[in-house]
């Protein structure tokens, strides 16, 4: 008889697959760092190709970061999810070199 896995056993789980078949998060040097049911943290490095023309990360970059971690935390329990919608306030500029981070934590399970 199989054992049962436990919720973050599923949690790890996914978060290694989702990771081998997320090629955009492998190219922007995104690496997840925390996984568990219903959260995750992401973070990233700001290179010299992630800039703008002001100098600073282009914000489709940052907002890259944090639909990664969206994704990682909203399909931590094995079931297949997709953002209906998002919003971003930038607070301030990443400049080159900068680390980032983003952490998502689930809010409901519906809806």
């Amino acid at each position: 008889m199989k054992e049962a896995r436990s919720s973050q056993q599923i949690a790890d789980a996914c978060g290694v697959h989702m990771y081998e078949m997320d090629q955009m998060a492998r190219l922007l040097g995104i690496v997840l760092d925390e996984m568990a049911p219903g959260r995750s943290r992401v973070s990233m490095t700001v290179r010299d190709d992630m800039a703008n023309s002001v100098g600073t990360c282009h914000g489709g970059i940052i907002f890259s970061l944090a639909d990664c971690a969206f994704a990682y935390s909203c399909n931590s329990r094995n079931r297949k999810t997709v953002a209906a919608g998002a919003s971003i306030d930038f607070v301030s500029a990443a400049r080159l070199g900068d680390r980032l981070t983003a952490v998502a934590e689930e809010r409901a399970l519906v809806g």
